[in-house]
């Protein structure tokens, strides 16, 4: 059938194909002790969300007490973003397509940190300068890995000169540009998200304190053992192509706002988006920002927290320790980087809440984090769920943006705590 805008020409929607089914792919899923109504409900969240025009592709991954419940992409992975021309054509999306999953990346970079200080390399409370002898100057020297881990080392906007992304994956030149900025408070004092410097810190601290690059040392330690294809931080050159492009969607944002966002993460959408979708971006290494995962995999990563820290005999966490990352230690202040929401915040994770949070309301034994934007992947283990939402749009202000933090309402609605 054929398709519609779901909105105006020239208000940044796709053509919602008139049969949604036709651009649906569905996995394996077991529903066994599960209510498949209560599949189809969740799964019906997820047409009404994509129907909206802003979301090019969306993919959804629920598993619940181990077993994969919902795993269902629907869309177009290219060809059907709101500026591709009308003759392009159009790549349904499946639930294997890999996407830059964005922030979600922290919750990756997180567990890895926290794995590392298990095995002695570091101390959470260990100063930076011990690994990065520069990083002293006007009062860096008290911030500590924890401050940076909690978006605390009062660093949450890249001071200084403009970085030069040619040089993204230099060490000496990022330790270097880390080392001059200026904080814009004392370290530890506040609880600011760190949208473009944190990326970039831990993965200086990382390859530091262990001589080995993060990448790496996510591959040989979790990914290969677990057998993932994708969910590193960047892709192999040869890969690039098989990376579905996000896109802006949506009208843009009211200019006050817009300059606010630019500052907040580094840029405004429009130029944001299209430097991730580029080779540069996509073959660096932004422990912060260029995971390349889809939700099928995402989800089974939030499996891993989810049991505690091991999976199908891969010890990767102790559950002493994911238990102690999962602490609240205080509340985001709210700002644009995170949509203007306090959020609870544990040692590294995004936590849940019972009223509303970055995974739904009702959900305060959740943990993970979002990407930019509409993106999520968290454990629940008071659910036994382990969940992850990849989407490709990145919208900006528009009448149904309610629909996103619904769908997130609705899995916890049909899934009751065990505890």
């Amino acid at each position: 059938m054929p398709g519609n805008r779901a909105g105006t020409i020239g208000d940044g929607r796709i053509e919602v194909p008139g049969d949604l089914d036709a651009v649906t792919c569905i996995g394996r899923e077991d529903h066994r002790d599960i209510d498949p109504a209560a599949v189809e409900r969740i799964w019906g969240a997820v047409r009404y969300w994509y129907s909206a025009g802003m979301q090019p592709a969306i993919q959804l991954c629920l598993r619940h007490q181990g077993r994969v419940i919902l795993d269902r992409a629907i869309g177009h992975g290219w060809g059907n973003g709101p500026t591709d021309p009308p003759d392009a054509e159009r790549v349904a999306v499946s639930t294997e397509t890999p996407f830059c999953v964005y922030s979600a990346a922290k919750a990756i970079t997180t567990t890895v940190a926290h794995m590392l200080a298990e095995r002695g390399y570091f101390s959470l409370d260990d100063r930076v300068c011990e690994y990065l002898p520069g990083y002293t100057s006007h009062g860096k020297h008290r911030t500590t890995i924890r401050h940076v881990l909690t978006h605390s080392a009062g660093v949450p906007f890249a001071t200084g000169p403009r970085p030069d992304l040619k040089r993204m994956d230099d060490s000496d030149y990022a330790r270097d540009l880390l080392c001059r900025m200026r904080p814009v408070y004392r370290p530890g004092l506040l609880h600011i998200y760190h949208g473009a410097t944190w990326g970039p810190l831990m993965r200086e601290i990382i390859s530091a304190a262990t001589g080995r690059s993060i990448r790496d040392i996510l591959y040989t330690e979790v990914l290969a053992p677990l057998n993932f294809r994708w969910t590193n931080f960047g892709v192999a050159e040869q890969d690039v192509a098989l990376v579905a492009p996000s896109h802006v969607t949506g009208k843009p944002l009211p200019a006050p706002i817009a300059k606010a966002f630019k500052t907040a993460v580094g840029g405004t959408m429009s130029q944001i988006i299209p430097f991730t979708n580029s080779r540069r971006f996509l073959t660096g290494v932004v422990p912060s920002s260029n995971t390349v995962s889809n939700a099928h995999e995402l989800s089974r990563f939030a499996e891993i927290l989810c049991r505690g820290g091991e999976l199908d005999g891969i010890r990767v966490l102790a559950p002493e320790t994911v238990r102690a990352a999962t602490v609240e230690c205080r509340r985001l202040r709210p700002d644009l980087a995170t949509g203007m929401a306090p959020i609870r915040w544990g040692t590294g994770y995004m936590l849940g809440s019972k009223r509303f949070g970055p995974f739904g309301r009702d959900a305060p034994a959740a943990f993970g984090h979002t990407g930019l934007t509409d993106i999520a992947m968290w454990a629940d283990p008071s659910r036994a769920l382990a969940v992850a939402v990849v989407s490709s749009g990145k919208p900006g202000r528009h009448p149904e943006s309610g629909r996103y933090p619904a769908l997130l309402d609705r899995i916890n609605a049909e899934f009751a705590r065990l505890e």
